[in-house]
């Protein structure tokens, strides 16, 4: 007796998740480099679309801005409710 592979209807051949895993003895390496060309070729059509990345001073520049104008913020916000609780004490509850 000869067992078959079942074959579904609902099947059409496409690949949902690749379990073509490193150190699996299933596993085959041509794949991978083809995948691998074919991610490079993605990742430079990505890069052409969106730009260059920043470097890391840049990052470094717009995070030391960012934190800047977050204190900013804060500090006039500070100030805001420090000369509320002057106005209060000093003028409104006399």
């Amino acid at each position: 007796m000869q067992t078959r592979k079942k074959q579904f209807e609902e099947d059409d051949g496409r690949v949902i998740a690749n379990m073509d895993v490193d150190g699996m003895p299933w596993h085959d390496r041509r794949v991978k480099s083809e995948e691998r060309l074919d991610q490079r070729a993605q990742r430079t059509q990505r890069a052409q679309m969106y730009g260059e990345r920043m470097t890391k001073s840049e990052a470094r520049q717009y995070t030391f801005y960012a934190l800047l104008a977050g204190m900013a913020v804060v500090a006039v916000f500070a100030g805001v409710w420090g000369l509320l609780i002057l106005f209060m004490t000093q003028v409104w509850f006399r």
